[in-house]
This record gives structure tokens, sequence and C-alpha cells, in this order.
């Protein structure tokens, strides 16, 4: 009997001091470095964000909800119409985190990371993009896309900072627009093509005249000077002198060829051909 009455008192002691341990481990959270946690106390969040470290939480009725407060990343896809009324469409990637001191405003407002993305982050990204597009035509959008950017991250960082949401950066993945623009564009591309080919021919058919006429104006030139040079004293010589240039230019055999002139008056030579005589006959 007493041996029963001794297991019995181990067992209620072992049990109390089970069951102080379980109050014990439940007492007390541990918060991580990059997290930050909320306590909800029968199902309604306490103010005060639970930032790293060691924490007391009233045992058995309570809960904590740990956030990851690192950056996250997260692709966004936005469309809008631009200042021409041309549709663009554009994937957005954002690097942000969460405040920890407003997670129990996330907490009570959206609840998961997930709602977050979904309810907040999804439809203000659209939102800013509509804001950023309808500035500038589709042209600018694609022309000035670091001035869109810019736009774009002034909108969304401040419509989701009142969200606790802190916007590190953001980046352009893509950035398409309609078939129908492109399609313009192609063409103004073309025609930019031929107007360019266009002032080139022309360019180059005014160098052309202008080579022309400056090879006339040598031609009239040299002419000129000949004339003055067989008026002067010595000019036949010239002539005589041209003469056989054009006798060596006919090859390097002597051509059948007649040269009459007269030694007194000092005349051009009159060149004769000889083969003419042969084919007359």
């Amino acid at each position: 009997m007493k041996n029963q009455q001794q297991s019995l008192q181990t067992l209620i002691l072992a049990t109390v001091l089970s069951f102080v341990l379980l109050i014990g481990f439940n007492s007390f959270v541990i918060i991580n470095p990059g997290q930050a946690g909320v306590i909800s106390i029968l199902g309604k969040a306490r103010d005060g964000a639970l930032l790293e470290g060691i924490h007391f939480k009233p045992p058995l009725i309570s809960q904590v909800d740990i956030y990851d407060v690192t950056v996250q990343k997260f692709e966004v896809p936005a469309q809008s119409s631009t200042k021409d009324l041309q549709q663009l469409s554009a994937s957005f990637a954002i690097n942000f985190r969460l405040d920890p001191v407003l997670v129990v405003k996330i907490r009570r407002e959206q609840g998961t990371l997930q709602n977050l993305v979904a309810k907040v982050i999804a439809p203000q990204t659209q939102e800013s993009f509509k804001i950023a597009a309808a500035r500038r035509t589709v042209e600018e959008a694609i022309t000035k896309r670091v001035e869109l950017k810019a736009d774009f991250d002034n909108a969304l960082g401040s419509r989701l900072d009142k969200y606790g949401i802190i916007v590190l950066d953001t980046s352009v993945i893509d950035l398409t627009f309609s078939p129908e623009f492109a399609r313009a564009v192609e063409e103004k591309q073309i025609a930019e093509q031929k107007a360019q080919r266009a002032v080139y021919v022309a360019e180059e058919a005014e160098q052309e005249a202008q080579a022309d006429i400056n090879r006339a104006k040598g031609k009239a030139e040299a002419q000129k000077l000949l004339a003055e040079t067989l008026k002067a004293q010595g000019g036949e010589l010239v002539l005589q002198k041209e003469a056989i240039e054009a006798w060596k230019a006919g090859g390097s055999q002597m051509p059948k060829v007649l040269i009459l002139g007269n030694d007194k008056s000092q005349t051009a030579p009159f060149i004769f051909n000889l083969d003419n005589l042969d084919e007359n006959k």
C-alpha cells in the first residue's frame, strides 16, 4: 500500500513538473535576426512588434506570428495606356522589405505576406505604372525608359510606404507594345532609310555635277593656255611635240604614215595613214 502511494506521488510530481516545463517553454519566444513577431492573445494582436531577442508571452492563450523582414523580391506584371492611347505592357521586379515596426499593422490589415503581395503590392504596381505611362507617348516610354522608371518608383514608393512596405529597388524586366505600334515603328524606320538614301543619292549627284563642272573648267583653262601658247613664238613646236606624242600613243611599232611638213614655215606636221590607200583599192 505504501509503495502504491509513493508511485502515485511520483507520477503526480512528474506530471506537475512536465506541466511546469511545458508552461515554461511556451512562455518565451525567440525572434531571430531578420525577423519580427506579432503576439496575439486570445486571437487579438497586441500592440508592439517583437524584434530580435527573447520575449515573454502568456502561455497557452497566446500565439506569435513571425514575419521575414529581410529583402523580398517579386515579379509583378502591369499594363497601361500611354498618352497617345497605345497599349504598353511591362513586367517589374520589385525588391522590398517589411518595416519591422509596422508588422502589427500588417498582421491586422493584411495577414500573411502572400496576402500582402496579392492585395497590396500587385494592384499598387499596376496603378503606379498607369501614372508613369500616362505622362508620355509610347515612343517616349521606350526611348526615355529611365524617366519612366523614375516616375514609377516615386509613385510606387509613396503608395506602399503607408502599408509598412519599404521599396528598395525596382527593375523593368520587360517592356512591350502592341503589334500595331510595332508595325508603325517598322514602317517609319523603312521610310527614314529611304529618305536617307534619297538624300545620299542627291548629294552624290550634286558632287558628280560639281566634278563635271570642275573638269570642264580645267579643260577650258587648258585650251585657253594652249591657244595663248600657239599665238606666242614657237607655237609650231608645241604642235609638233603633240604630233610626236600622238604617234607614241599609237604603239611601239612604226606606223604606216606619211608625215608632210614645210621646214621653212615650221607648220604643224600632217599625218597621213598609208593603210587607207590599200583599203580603197
